[in-house]
Formats: C-alpha cells, sequence, structure tokens
C-alpha cells in the first residue's frame, strides 16, 4: 500500500511538472540545454517533435512558484535564455543543424492559414456552439494537428503574458531566431498564408455582411451588391493581384476596411429597431474582430511587400529579414493576446450580454407599464390602482388557502398556484390595478436613461429616478394593504355566511400565522422572492424585444385571414394593442409561474424554500385571523406575522431594485468603481431620508433636495482627489 503510494505520487508530480522534470531540476543552464536540445530527432514523429516545441517554449517561460522577481524582471531573464539558448547553438554546430531541420521539418509540414484566421477569432456561426466549442477546449485536453499550426502555437504560448516578453525582444534575437526556424522557402509559404487568411476572413465577413439581418440594419438602404462588404471583397481581390508596392490598392482596402467597421457601428445603433438577440450580437462582434484581423494581416503583408519593393542594394536581404520578423513579431504577440481574450468562456457571457443588456434597456426606456410617482397627483393614481389590485388579491389569497386543503401532490399543488396567480395578475392588468412589488420591465431602462455618463448631474438624476419608482413601489404596497384586509375580511364573513365555516381551520392557521413570522425564514424567503420579482421584469423586457425582433406586430396586422375576419382596422388596432401589452402578459404569466413552481422546484433538491409575496402574506394573515377570532390580535404570534409582511414588502422591494439598479449601471458599461459609488449615493440617500422613497414629495421639498444634492456632489470630488491622493501616498 505504501509503495502503491508513493508511486501514484511520483505520477502526480510527473504530471503536474510535464516535461520540465527532466531538465529544469539541473542548476546548470548548460546542462539545462544540452539535455533539452539532445532530445530532439528530425525524423521523429510530428507530435514528437511538436511536444518538443513545447517543451522549448516551457524551459523559456519557466517561472519558479516562490520568486522575489517581479515580472519585468522575469521578461529580461527569459529573454537572456532565448539569449543564451541561440549562443549555445552557435557553439554546437551540429547540435544546430538537427534543431533547425526539425524546427523547420515542423513547419514546413502545417499547411492552411489557420494559424492566421482561426487564432484568437470566434469562428463558430452561432453563439451558443461557440459557446459549447469554449466549454469543450476547457474540460477536454488539448488536440495537437499536425495540419494546424494554431494548436501547437496556442500550446506553447499558454500564458497571456508570454505577449509583453515577446514584444521586447531587440531584432538581433529576432533576426538569430528567423534564421534557426525558417528559411526562404518557409518564410514564401508563410506569406502565401498571411493572403490565404485575408481571403478566407474576407469572405465570412462578406457572408455576414450580406445576410438579411445585417442588410436591414444597414444605413443608408442599399442593394446587395452596392453594400461596403462586397465591395471589400473586390478590392482584396485587386490588392492581392496588384504588384506589392501599389499603394493606391492598398488605400483602397483599408478604407473599405474602415467603412465596414463604421457599418458596425451602425448596425449596434439601430439594434433596437428590429429586436436584439445573443445570437446577432455575437456575429456583429465576430464581424468586428475578424475586421481587425485583417486590418492587422494587411499591415504585415504591405509592410514586408514596402521592404521587398525597394532596388536591389546590398543589405536589402537583412533589412528585409529585419522587417519580417518585426512584423511578425507584433503579429505572433497579438494572436496570443487574442487568443487568450477569446479562450475565457466568462469574458464571451460578459461582452455579449453586456450589449444585450443595453440595447434591452435602451429599447424599453419608452414602455411604461404603470404611472410613476412623479408628484402627489400620479402617486394617488397608483395608490387608487393598487387599491384595485389588493380587492384582486385578497380573492386570491382566499384561493389560494382553500387548494392547499386539498391535499393534492406537491406538482399538482404547484401548477394550481402559478394558475391563479397568473388569472389575478392577468385580471390586474386589464383593469388597469396596480400589484404590489411587482417590478415593471420600465425600472432599468427608467434608471439607465436618467444615469447618463454617472457625471454629478447623472448622480443628481439617479437618485430622483430612484426615489420616484420606489414612490410607486411604496404607494401600490400601501394601496393594496388598504383593499386586502377588509376585502379578506368581506369575503371571509360571506363565505361563513354561506358555507358555514371559516376560511381555515385553526390548526392551518396557526400554522400559517408561523410560517409568516418575522422571527424565521421569512427575511431569507422575501429576499428570494424579490429576486423573482426581477427576473419577472426581465422576461416582461425579453418578450417586447423578441415582439420587436420577429415583427410580430407586423405579422399579426398583415396577416391575410386575420385582415379577412376582423378587418383591416381591427388587425392593426389588435397588433397595437399586442405590442402595448405583450410585455405585461409576459410579465405576469412568469412571475406566477415563478411563485407557483419555486417552491416545488425547490422541494425537488431538497430545499426548504419558499416564498414570500406582501399582498398575499398579508391576506392570509386577515383569513387566519378571522378563522381563530378577535382574540389573536393579541397574542404576539399575530404580531410577529404582522412584522413579517412588513419586512417582506422591505426587502421584497429593495432586492428587486437593487438587481434593477445593477443591470442598469452594467448597460452603462461603467466600471466597478462607478458602479460602487452609485450604488452607495443611493443607499446613503435611503437611509439619511427614508421617507423620500416612500412619500410623495411637494415642489418645494423637490427643491431643496436638488439643491441638497448640487451640495452632496460637489462635496464628492474633493472627497475624490482626497483619496485619490491618500492612496498615491
Amino acid at each position: 500500500m505504501k509503495f502503491l503510494f508513493f508511486k501514484m505520487l511520483v505520477m502526480w508530480r510527473r504530471m503536474r511538472h510535464g516535461m520540465q522534470a527532466r531538465y529544469m531540476d539541473r542548476q546548470d543552464v548548460g546542462r539545462q540545454l544540452e539535455v533539452l536540445m539532445r532530445r530532439i530527432d528530425p525524423s521523429a514523429s510530428w507530435h514528437e517533435r511538436a511536444n518538443w516545441m513545447i517543451d522549448l517554449a516551457e524551459w523559456l517561460r519557466h517561472r519558479p512558484a516562490v520568486s522575489l522577481l517581479d515580472r519585468q524582471s522575469w521578461h529580461q531573464v527569459r529573454r537572456q535564455r532565448l539569449a543564451i539558448m541561440l549562443d549555445w547553438l552557435d557553439q554546437h554546430r551540429d547540435v544546430r543543424r538537427t534543431v533547425q531541420n526539425a524546427l523547420q521539418k515542423t513547419l514546413r509540414e502545417a499547411t492552411g492559414p489557420e494559424l492566421f484566421s482561426t487564432t484568437g477569432l470566434p469562428h463558430e456561426p452561432g453563439f451558443f456552439g461557440e459557446l459549447a466549442e469554449r466549454l469543450a477546449r476547457l474540460l477536454l485536453p488539448r488536440h495537437l494537428s499536425p495540419t494546424d499550426l494554431s494548436s501547437l502555437f496556442t500550446a506553447m504560448f499558454p500564458d497571456p503574458d508570454d505577449a509583453a516578453w515577446l514584444l521586447e525582444l531587440d531584432n538581433d534575437l529576432l533576426v538569430r531566431l528567423w534564421k534557426l526556424m525558417a528559411d526562404d522557402g518557409i518564410s514564401h509559404m508563410y506569406w502565401q498564408q498571411v493572403e490565404e487568411a485575408i481571403t478566407y476572413l474576407t469572405m465570412t465577413v462578406v457572408a455576414d455582411g450580406i445576410s438579411p439581418a445585417f442588410r436591414q440594419r444597414l444605413e443608408p438602404k442599399m442593394p446587395m451588391r452596392a453594400t461596403p462588404f462586397l465591395a471589400l471583397r473586390r478590392e482584396v481581390e485587386s490588392w492581392l493581384r496588384a504588384q506589392p508596392g501599389d499603394v493606391g490598392a492598398l488605400r483602397s482596402v483599408r478604407m473599405l476596411v474602415a467603412v465596414c467597421h463604421a457599418q458596425t457601428d451602425r448596425i449596434y445603433a439601430h439594434l433596437d429597431e428590429y429586436g436584439v438577440s445573443v445570437s446577432l450580437v455575437y456575429r456583429v462582434e465576430r464581424m468586428r474582430a475578424h475586421l481587425q484581423r485583417i486590418g492587422r494581416l494587411i499591415d504585415v503583408r504591405a509592410g514586408v511587400a514596402s521592404v521587398q519593393s525597394v532596388p536591389s542594394v546590398q543589405g536589402v536581404s537583412g533589412a528585409a529579414g529585419t522587417a519580417g520578423a518585426g512584423r511578425m513579431q507584433l503579429l505572433l504577440a497579438d494572436l496570443i493576446s487574442a487568443h487568450h481574450h477569446r479562450d475565457s468562456v466568462r469574458g464571451l457571457m460578459r461582452r455579449s450580454f453586456a450589449l444585450l443588456a443595453r440595447k434591452m434597456v435602451e429599447r424599453n426606456a419608452d414602455h411604461r407599464e404603470q404611472a410613476i410617482a412623479h408628484d402627489r397627483t400620479s402617486y394617488r393614481k397608483v395608490l387608487r390602482a393598487g387599491l384595485l389590485g389588493g380587492a384582486v388579491m385578497a380573492a386570491t389569497a382566499l384561493v389560494q388557502s382553500s387548494l392547499s386543503r386539498w391535499g393534492a401532490t406537491h406538482f399538482v399543488d404547484g401548477v394550481l398556484a402559478s394558475l391563479n396567480y397568473a388569472g389575478s395578475f392577468l385580471l390586474i392588468a386589464a383593469l388597469g390595478g396596480v400589484l404590489a412589488t411587482r417590478q415593471p420591465a420600465v425600472t432599468a431602462p427608467a434608471l439607465a436613461a436618467r444615469m447618463g455618463e454617472l457625471d454629478a448631474e447623472g448622480m443628481r438624476g439617479l437618485i430622483a429616478e430612484s426615489g420616484r419608482l420606489l414612490r410607486s413601489q411604496s404607494a401600490g404596497i400601501f394601496g393594496n394593504l388598504l383593499a386586502v384586509i377588509p376585502v379578506t375580511v368581506g369575503l371571509a364573513a360571506l363565505g361563513w355566511l354561506l358555507l358555514g365555516r371559516p376560511p381555515m381551520s385553526p390548526e392551518q392557521a396557526r400554522q400559517d400565522l408561523a410560517a409568516l413570522s418575522l422571527v424565521g425564514p421569512t427575511p431569507l424567503y422575501a429576499a428570494m422572492t424579490g429576486v423573482l420579482l426581477w427576473l419577472a421584469s426581465l422576461a416582461a423586457g425579453f418578450a417586447d424585444n423578441w415582439f420587436a425582433l420577429r415583427r410580430v406586430g407586423e405579422v399579426v396586422s398583415n396577416h391575410r385571414r386575420l385582415v379577412h375576419g376582423l378587418g383591416p382596422m381591427r388587425a392593426q388596432r389588435c397588433a397595437a394593442w399586442l405590442e402595448r401589452n405583450v410585455a405585461t402578459i409576459a410579465g405576469s404569466l412568469a412571475l406566477a409561474l415563478m411563485l407557483g413552481m419555486a417552491p416545488v422546484v425547490a422541494a425537488f433538491f431538497s430545499l426548504p424554500l419558499d416564498v414570500r409575496q406582501v399582498t398575499l402574506a398579508a391576506g392570509t394573515v386577515t383569513a387566519a385571523a378571522f378563522s381563530l377570532g378577535w382574540q389573536v390580535l393579541i397574542t404576539p404570534s399575530f404580531w410577529l406575522a404582522a412584522g413579517g409582511v412588513a419586512i417582506t414588502a422591505l426587502l421584497s422591494v429593495a432586492t428587486a431594485f437593487a438587481c434593477a439598479l445593477a443591470l442598469a449601471l452594467r448597460a452603462r458599461d461603467l466600471p466597478r468603481r462607478a458602479r460602487n459609488v452609485a450604488m452607495r449615493a443611493v443607499l446613503r440617500r435611503f437611509v439619511v431620508r427614508p421617507l423620500f422613497f416612500i412619500l410623495p414629495e411637494g415642489p418645494r421639498a423637490a427643491v431643496r433636495d436638488e439643491s441638497a444634492g448640487e451640495d452632496d456632489d460637489e462635496d464628492d470630488p474633493g472627497d475624490d482627489e482626497d483619496s485619490q491622493q491618500r492612496h498615491a501616498a
């Protein structure tokens, strides 16, 4: 057993340190080089030679786990190792010939432009295909292909810091390394691969640029043959066939690459007109990356061609070699950086969904699902709508308590609860009512529209809009609570007169009061419900975006059977009604489904989680108190349940609003420090003046608040400067 343990330990160390264990344990650099260089055999298989090249790169990059040197010093150490290796090979000519033959043979066997056309670039046609490929590369072992130099290149430089020290190599080392690895035939072959990569990337740009999803967003509108993408293909082909020093063709190609870049910017600007999707955002990002790589390859080819076009004099070949090595140095460093930037799954998700969130926020900015409490008049309007919503939710709470007595299976209970909630939420929306704590899809757009660039004016607008949105939520909560309590009592009394029994049994009433108690998991459930409320608002925004992306309104208004059955005017009104209410319907259904099925899903995973909605909780407490009699009003359990209703209202609204504010800040693509400052500013205002977010304010209070906000903003820059000075000190 002991022998097996030590054997497994040795195998683990070998796998952890790789092939370095064969030579890195030697302290003498000369001995390390001798062991490493004499391992290579030009007649070995391609995989053996490729693994030797990876070991060579690891020897150059090797850094011990504990070191007192900084990053710049280790860059110098790697340059010194490269110089020592080249000097050692110059002293051992027989080993140099063997190494040179092996390197050049390996480079000759790799054909195709994959090194320049796929390294560091997204090449899958769709977002989810690219995501699956990155996850596969993250989980599966690395595959080295003899026909794909890109896999060998990325295996030799697995650290993003490799691009930095590679750029710091001087021209002398570059020329010596170039002569060791390549001859005229290899150089000509790889310049041909650069041209093939330009052609391949141009064709992928053309394929995306002339697709319907892109052409309908181009400005100005133009025929397919007149798009700059097809013109780019023609100009690239003409430039590749022209003389190396044709400055006019080069200028035309660069101009068209810039025009195509500008068209992608215009596509971004018009995403909200036709809707936005993850796939479309990914394709635009892929086109921009391909255009950027085309520009870099054009610079490499043009720079080498300009040197080679000089009349033949003494030293021109050396200058051409230096120029080729220098241009290739810049290109390889760019490939390393692009590979590590692209290989991140988190980076792909962040870039794609950040733009998606920003465009959805901009699109939903004009969709107002409910009145926002700008002043006392609108506050009273939301309060009256809340009264209507509370009356409906009283019946919902009683129906839900009746369903819980049926003893159905947990899944069926969740389905029935979802149907109960869905019918109530849709009825509230149809009657023009407001459901307490339900966050409209306009919350994040309203916050993002007010903050601007988050300067002094943007911060004041953000705090003011936060106050208006939270006052609207407060008015809805007050309206719901003022209506749900008397309506529940009235319905319970009516049921007692008709059925002869209270809405709950004494045991069930006591259990409901204990479940809603402030002392218990109610605060956690309320916070989780706030997340569900925010997710429902996201579902409403996604539904509105999907409606525009699929152009459902135009389809409905021009549908042949609908126009024939309803008439043109009614079909248009139906399409307009759907466009106005699709976000409300989708948000209501999503919230109902999550409130009903979230406990079922949690129970499936043995998680003791539940949901708490303030209006339903108030109705349940009222029904339980009615069932137990008026004497329950003097018991601690009743007041703990009432405190649970209050904390449910506070935490659910606060959690949903915090999530919406975080989404709005991320949609503006602000740095982390700016987002934290905005969060702290809103929290500080809530701590200092909580009534600002609860009760309506008159004109004088608004003016006083604005002046106070200006004073705060005048104080903040000084504080920031002082903090920066302290940090610098």
